[in-house]
């Protein structure tokens, strides 16, 4: 036998006893957490060395005699640790660097980290999620909005690009929560209402984003889905620079034209604005280049972003600088069908009325810039001054042709109308805030705490020189005739919209805490606030119609090919030269809103309370800018809210929490409802309503939750909420007019169910959560039915009747998986991202059973990253991967509508509108000092 076959498994014993693993776990030792990226080598053989994972476990080889294992982190003490036995499970306490600012030590923020999100969840006093700045930046999300719809209980509504605008919290529509920027409120751009559109802010600029789910006395009291928090990026413990610069495509566009027009040609100001109200406009006063339609490739896309954060002066002053510059191409192809309800019969069945082909390009230009100053006079007093301003343009054309649809339509050899429209829009939105804050510490052992807060707050969103270009068609036998310019009522319109929101605010808390140095504690806390808003809305538009010299006094018709080849060859007149100014969206708005509050907290052992009366007031008015005989051009809403609320938080044992919340929350109208416009519709007349109640809710959580590891986390909650007067949009009869009105709607109740979970393993993680929301609300529809009387000539007649309902926007299904993976030797970050929204109420209709719902939508991302050398990163991110369509769909099927062009079942119903947005990709690099 040879002797090699006989030494071979003695020499692999003998390499196994010399050679073995020391395996064990890095923390930090103050607060318990993993520490992910922590180099560890040994002292005598440096090159042999390894990092820690996601779950902060290592494991490392050691040689057959005794070494002593080096550890070191950044911003913590590196340490040395004698290791004499190679099975030794170790765990490994890493200190915290700290700065001693005389007598003031700062530790570095822990919540802009996994950890640390964990653990400000697991030690917070009411329910609250968090996302770490370290997530956001692995995510594949660029924009706030984003971001908060991978949370858990949130989803969001989405923009005609397919990117998040507005968070739902809790099944609760956007109107129900409120945003907070370093916990101060911050106004709304949005022209009628006071909810904020979250992808106006750009991602990086957060340290980490909370959404708080249960309210404390301590906090604002109109969120009954929760609150929104933006914690900017703060000043570092040591200094600390970073930068970013990307590009990317969106798929999109490699099938079709960009198209795109001179937003330098718009008129920042109407004539109406320029001019003066007694001047009347005219053709001159409007650039022609506005409607110049261009196609071509859409150029590449740039991101970039920039901070610089450091600690001066003996470090006392801390400085955090911080930029992002967006610029991206996005759009969608649409399929659109206008719709009605059939009255001939008493079907109550939707009947498709047009199809609508459109296709959205858009422009995007979002650059966010934040400046965070603090100042430390003393251990015990600090003042810090935050500014930020946020700027998100869009520019967008939408160009729609309409296919008039007719029972026993026939594309090939039918008769139909034929209409062409495109829209040139720009909007910008602007966000500005400063903030001024102190924090002091009065008394032995510091039992008496202040904190205020005095803040400027504006808004603003332009719309200048939108407009509108209208032509038409007819099809004779299949084949189109000449385009020509719409006469009736017009063929092109240019409108100016403006507003702003300003606020001016100031808070001040105080804490006193009675027993510092007892085995249980309690504190009293009391404060208040007190917001001055005002509010101003200018609406203008020109209305045109097509204009031949050579015959003035005719209503022309102006022919394609002929007359015009683009929009900015047609000739046009000023049909209405005042403009609207007489519009109700021209007012001025008001709100101010005091409040204080009583609190106190008492802590024992394994038990927290925490039970807290707010009162609020209210004085919330209008002034229309026009008078409008017969309406009420002035109004004013005054009311008084008691908000109590008890948070029980009980840990039997260590890493276990149960909570137990209860809290009373209120929801304004928005600043438009309460005004008496009319906007006359086809079918019916919208207008405001001056007597909408706010509405109250009384909101219960439970929430049981386990940190089996500080990164790691399960929980389970459950809640509930039952509104007094909820505020929703639907059809009132008033004599012989049917109104669509913002209108309280008795009482509904929410109720549902979350789970969220996290888990680590040495490379890989999981994250997972799921919520089940379920709502009940009643609304009155009109339905049509059968004229019991036959000698009647009316053979159909409209009742009212009673609906049960969910409530709008509501999902009962939202989902979401994240699997991570990290090599942190070779330096790589992955994570795919799926994220799940199930279908949802869109839209009410008047009639019954003919709501327009959202399908459900399922988005799946991936992000990359690779470290390399010098403090640089290259990653790439995907988003939208397999471009799932925005599809939106009635529930009732009309047999008649088959033989329409297009028409589409979809969940045994009736298809109404397709979106497609195409994938997004981007690649680029990241630089960190």
């Amino acid at each position: 036998m040879n002797i090699r076959w006989i030494l071979l498994p003695a020499l692999l014993l003998v390499s196994m006893q010399s050679v073995a693993a020391v395996k064990g776990i890095v923390k930090d030792a103050d607060t318990g957490e993993e520490l992910t990226g922590v180099t560890l080598v040994w002292k005598e053989y440096p090159v042999n060395g390894t990092l820690s994972g996601l779950d902060g476990s290592f494991s490392i080889e050691k040689f057959d005699r005794s070494h002593i294992l080096i550890c070191s982190y950044l911003g913590y003490t590196t340490a040395e640790y004698p290791v004499n036995d190679a099975n030794t499970e170790l765990t490994i306490l890493l200190k915290p660097l700290a700065i001693r600012i005389d007598e003031v030590v700062v530790y570095g923020t822990s919540g802009n980290s996994d950890n640390g999100a964990r653990n400000i969840e697991k030690l917070s006093v009411n329910v609250m999620n968090i996302v770490s700045a370290k997530a956001i930046e692995l995510s594949p999300d660029v924009t706030v909005a984003n971001v908060i719809g991978r949370m858990s209980g949130v989803a969001v509504e989405r923009n005609s690009s397919g990117d998040g605008q507005y968070a739902i919290l809790r099944g609760m529509d956007k109107r129900y929560n409120y945003t907070l920027v370093n916990g101060i409120k911050i106004p709304s751009p949005d022209n009628k209402n006071r909810f904020v559109p979250l992808d106006i802010f750009p991602s990086e600029l957060l340290d980490r984003l909370e959404v708080t789910k249960a309210l404390t006395a301590g906090m604002e009291g109109d969120a009954v889905g929760g609150a929104v928090n933006m914690v900017m990026k703060d000043a570092p413990a040591q200094r600390q620079i970073t930068a970013n610069l990307s590009s990317g495509y969106n798929a999109l566009y490699l099938e079709r034209d960009y198209y795109s027009y001179n937003t330098h040609a718009i008129a920042g100001q109407s004539p109406y604005e320029i001019y003066g109200e007694n001047y009347p406009a005219k053709a001159r006063d409007f650039n022609e280049n506005v409607v110049k339609l261009q196609a071509g490739n859409a150029p590449p896309n740039l991101f970039a972003g920039f901070s610089y954060g450091d600690r001066l002066l003996k470090n006392r002053l801390g400085i955090m600088l911080a930029g992002s510059f967006q610029n991206s191409y996005r759009g969608s192809n649409s399929l659109y069908f206008n719709h009605t309800t059939a009255t001939s019969d008493a079907s109550n069945l939707p009947v498709l009325t047009s199809l609508n082909e459109r296709t959205y390009s858009e422009r995007q230009t979002r650059y966010g810039i934040h400046a965070k100053l603090d100042y430390r006079f003393s251990p015990r007093h600090k003042l810090q001054w935050y500014n930020a301003y946020m700027d998100f343009a869009n520019a967008q054309v939408r160009d729609n042709t309409e296919t008039e649809l007719n029972i026993g339509y026939d594309p090939a050899n039918g008769n139909y109308n034929l209409g062409f429209d495109t829209r040139f829009r720009m909007t910008r939105q602007q966000i500005m805030n400063s903030t001024l804050k102190g924090l002091h510490y009065f008394l032995p052992d510091e039992k008496l705490k202040i904190d205020w807060s005095a803040a400027y707050s504006k808004a603003f969103n332009e719309a200048p020189d939108n407009s509108s270009v209208f032509t038409s068609a007819h099809v004779q036998n299949g084949q189109m005739n000449a385009v020509s310019v719409v006469t009736t009522p017009y063929g092109a319109e240019r409108r100016w919209e403006h507003n702003n929101d300003r606020d001016w605010a100031g808070y001040l808390n105080l804490l006193y805490a009675a027993f510092p140095n007892r085995d249980y504690k309690i504190d009293f806390s009391a404060g208040g606030m007190y917001r001055d808003k005002q509010r101003n809305n200018f609406y203008n538009a020109y209305l045109f119609l097509p204009y031949d010299e050579d015959k003035p006094s005719m209503n022309n018709n102006l022919i394609k090919g002929i007359d015009w080849n683009d929009y900015s060859e047609i000739r046009f007149r000023v049909h209405n030269p005042y403009g609207s100014v007489g519009n109700q969206l021209n007012y001025d708005a008001s709100e101010k809103i005091a409040a204080v509050y009583g609190q106190v907290q008492w802590q024992q052992q394994q038990w927290q309370v925490i039970a807290g009366l707010r009162l609020e007031n209210t004085r919330q008015g209008y002034l229309l800018e026009h008078a409008i005989e017969g309406v009420k051009n002035e109004g004013e809403q005054q009311y008084s809210d008691w908000l109590p609320s008890l948070h029980i938080k009980y840990s039997p044992w260590e890493n276990n929490n149960f909570r137990v919340s209860y809290y009373r929350s209120l929801n304004r109208p928005g600043f438009f409802e309460i005004v008496p416009y009319q906007i006359l519709n086809e079918d019916y007349t919208e207008r405001g309503n001056p007597e909408l109640k706010h509405t109250v809710a009384h909101n219960v959580d439970f929430r049981y939750e386990y940190f089996p590891r500080p990164s790691e986390q399960l929980m389970i909650g459950l809640f509930y909420k039952r509104l007094h007067d909820p505020i929703e949009y639907g059809i009132l009869a008033e004599g012989q007019g049917t109104f669509y009105s913002p209108t309280n709607f008795g009482d509904a109740d929410n109720y549902g169910l979350e789970i969220d979970f996290t888990k680590y393993f040495h490379s890989f993680g999981i994250k997972a959560n799921y919520t089940f929301t379920q709502s009940q609300i009643i609304t009155t529809k009109l339905f049509n039915y059968d004229n019991p009387d036959p000698a009647s000539s009316e053979k159909i007649l409209v009742k009212n009747v009673e609906q049960t309902r969910p409530l709008h926007g509501q999902a009962k299904h939202v989902a979401n998986f994240s699997l991570l993976y990290k090599n942190i030797r070779h330096g790589w970050d992955g994570q795919l991202a799926l994220s799940y929204t199930g279908n949802r109420l869109y839209a009410v209709s008047r009639y019954l059973d003919n709501d327009i719902w959202q399908g459900g939508y399922l988005q799946t991302d991936i992000s990359l990253e690779k470290k390399i050398k010098y403090g640089i990163t290259i990653f790439a991110k995907a988003v939208s991967l397999l471009d799932t369509p925005m599809t939106l769909y009635l529930e009732k099927q009309n047999p008649a509508n088959e033989k329409v062009q297009g028409y589409e079942k979809y969940k045994d119903g009736t298809l109404v509108r397709r979106d497609y947005y195409g994938q997004n990709l981007q690649i680029g690099l990241r630089y960190k000092l």
